[in-house]
């Protein structure tokens, strides 16, 4: 379906907690709008929007995927996003790209965590939300106590714009609150429906919930208040045109119903999105900047020129790497050449589609507003823009979160050291959510992301998809060795064997420097007494000697060394010698020099509600947390902001997980070094001699 104008176009972001039903929400829909023949289920592993071999495995969305319902002659792309918290920037992608979001909540869970998650995210990027209440046939749902808690928790613009017909496993239709119309459905039918006249018990509260619209409505307009004081009322034309504001504006957040299984509920939906959710034209200008890093307006012109924003990224072994885009302004034909600001280099563009999950339809152009893929990208990214280079232009993308754990990766067998680096590669393309490096000091091969399942799953992914298998592991801590006090040291090195000896004497002195100064030499020596060539072989049999670590294998830093004397040979001495030498110096001064461990210690925010303090408060004291401060954010959440050993934080996303049911969230950035308490010194000095032993005898 090629649209030409921005006003037949609706972007919905679908989103919400886990098992609101969103994917199957989705596949109704396109049921409903003709799109498939049949209802696709998640059970079934059919689903349109959950086609990744990982997602039918676990019957979960993990990667954001988009579709398109065609209703009353507009185009309706949905954004299925999953509902994990660890997938939080899958979700931050598809808002980055929608012009609203369908908020999916249970009629039998209510608000859960994600719901406030995801409303938080939408009000940062100043979305409008459109509440779906879905599984309202479920025993225990009930529609009306969902959407009072939805009011009390997100304000008194929740209101419901419908009410179901029956309540459980009884529910039979729906009550259209603006139209006053209500429509019935066959539960194995395709989600139309048919008109039906409102059940004379509901009357009393279709006018109830109707009238609290109308005043909520006319709140929002000066002009409909006036209307509102004369008439008591507002007509139909001025109730919707001033609800679809009012939406737009995010001052009314409806609250519309659904069962997405049985198809009750779907072609209302759909109404409701058509007519109330905000067009690209009706967003206005998306939000830009030009290379000076000044917001700009684009205003949403199909012939102006073209910018569009890659929001996410697919590779696949076989079919290749695809790009989602939302074209922002202008109108996007293939074979056109792009300009990527980010790079400063040029792009040709390649054949564009319709996705329709995984499959698609090839379509010459998109024009501003609307939702597509093309196809080969060369340097283009998740989170880049595409542009015409006479107006180079930057569109708005969010900051990615830190990850939260990390993991070391190894390979099964040493063929795969090879392949890992391209195929992890081509899996951060497509998920942003995702960080490597390798740890200078340790060697470990690192992969970080935001929970141990998110990890877990992108090390599946390796395997399958590129036949990488992987072994994870927790990482080590990057401790450092440093000293306590200055002391002397000597080192020589001696050794005849018949031919040319071997021979050099040092003595230096070693004292401990401030935190993160790292190493420093000074050549004291006055005379000959060790020859100026064969001094930085002194410095350099120190550092190396250092690198490995005294008690430890961990490296030995913030210390000086100064060398005050020595003997060399005419013959027999070399640099070679004299790096020897200097390592014994060093290793007897170190056993004078109070030697001790340091620990990295991270800083840490967490954002919790209110009711978890005294849990998080107590585990980060059993971590030998230290409390900077607290600061309030929002009504009903706090952010606690703490030092805490990184040995301490290795397992905290699945324990903060657990003490708060999901809810809270923390970041953490290293900090600084400190020195070890001398207990757990003991500890980890025998675990590493032990470890050494034990590779030495492999």
């Amino acid at each position: 379906m090629q649209v030409a104008s921005p006003d037949k176009i609706r972007n919905l972001a679908v989103v919400g907690h886990s098992d609101t039903g969103k994917t199957t929400l989705t596949s109704a829909l396109l049921y409903t709008a003709g799109v498939t023949n049949r209802l696709h289920r998640v059970e079934d592993g059919n689903a349109v929007t959950d086609f990744d071999p990982q997602e039918i495995e676990r019957r979960i969305s993990i990667n954001l995927s988009i579709a398109f319902a065609p209703w009353r002659h507009t185009k309706i792309n949905l954004l299925d996003c999953p509902g994990y918290s660890i997938f939080v920037t899958e979700t931050e992608c598809g808002l980055s790209a929608a012009d609203a979001a369908l908020l999916c909540v249970s009629g039998a869970s209510g608000v859960e965590v994600m719901t406030e998650k995801v409303w938080e995210i939408a009000e940062q990027m100043a979305l409008p939300v459109i509440f779906a209440v879905t599984k309202i046939d479920r025993e225990r749902a009930d529609f009306l106590g969902v959407a009072e808690s939805l009011a009390a928790r997100f304000g008194r613009g929740a209101l419901p714009v419908e009410l179901p017909i029956g309540s459980e496993h009884a529910v039979r239709g729906v009550i259209d609150l603006v139209r006053q119309e209500a429509r019935v459905f066959d539960r194995d039918g395709n989600g139309k429906g048919a008109g039906a006249e409102i059940p004379a018990e509901l009357e009393d509260a279709v006018a109830e919930w109707r009238g609290k619209l109308v005043e909520a409505v006319a709140e929002s307009d000066e002009a409909l208040m006036e209307k509102f004081f004369e008439q008591g009322t507002l007509d139909d034309a001025d109730l919707r045109n001033g609800l679809r504001r009012a939406i737009a504006q995010r001052s009314i957040f409806p609250i519309t119903a659904v069962s997405a299984l049985h198809g009750i509920g779907t072609s209302t939906l759909l109404d409701a999105l058509h007519d109330y959710a905000p067009s690209p034209a009706d967003r206005g200008a998306f939000p830009a900047k030009n290379l000076g890093a000044q917001p700009i307006e684009l205003p949403v012109d199909p012939s102006g020129p073209v910018a569009a924003l890659v929001f996410k990224t697919l590779n696949d072994p076989t079919s290749g790497r695809l790009s989602l885009l939302r074209v922002a302004s202008g109108t996007l034909g293939s074979d056109t050449t792009l300009w990527n600001p980010r790079v400063e280099d040029t792009e040709r563009a390649g054949s564009l589609i319709l996705p329709q999950g995984k499959q698609g339809t090839p379509t010459p152009a998109l024009v501003c507003g609307d939702i597509g893929a093309m196809a080969k990208l060369k340097v283009s990214n998740t989170g880049d823009t595409l542009c015409a280079k006479e107006r180079a232009v930057r569109l708005a993308w969010f900051e990615v979160p830190p990850p939260a754990i990390t993991f070391a990766l190894e390979p099964k067998s040493k063929g795969d050291e090879e392949k890992i680096g391209e195929a992890i590669g081509r899996l951060l393309d497509e998920d942003v959510g995702l960080a490597t490096h390798r740890d200078a000091q340790t060697g470990e091969f690192l992969l970080s992301g935001a929970g141990q399942l998110h990890v877990e799953i992108a090390v599946a992914k390796l395997k399958s998809r590129y036949k990488v298998d992987l072994i994870l592991h927790p990482p080590k801590v990057p401790y450092r060795e440093t000293i306590n006090g200055q002391a002397e040291g000597h080192g020589r090195h001696k050794k005849q064997t018949g031919g040319r000896g071997q021979f050099a004497d040092c003595k230096i002195v070693i004292e401990p420097l401030p935190r993160g100064q790292k190493f420093e030499f000074v050549d004291e020596i006055f005379g000959g007494a060790i020859p100026l060539n064969f001094r930085p072989a002194v410095e350099k049999g120190i550092v190396e000697a250092a690198a490995h670590g005294y008690n430890t294998s961990h490296p030995v830093v913030d210390f000086r060394v100064r060398l005050i004397d020595g003997q060399y040979h005419d013959v027999d001495s070399s640099e070679l010698a004299f790096k020897i030498a200097g390592s014994l110096a060093w290793k007897d001064a170190m056993a004078k020099a109070r030697p001790t461990l340091l620990e990295p210690v991270m800083s840490v925010e967490i954002v919790t509600p209110e009711e978890f303090m005294g849990d998080i408060m107590s585990d980060l004291s059993q971590r030998r947390g230290r409390p900077q401060g607290m600061d309030a954010k929002g009504a009903h959440s706090q952010v606690v902001k703490a030092l805490v050993p990184l040995s301490e934080m290795l397992d905290y996303s699945q324990a903060l997980t657990s003490m708060t049911q999901g809810r809270a969230s923390y970041t953490m950035a290293y900090s600084h070094y400190e020195e070890v308490p001398r207990m757990i010194q003991e500890k980890i000095i025998a675990d590493d001699r032990r470890a050494r032993e034990a590779a030495a005898a492999s």
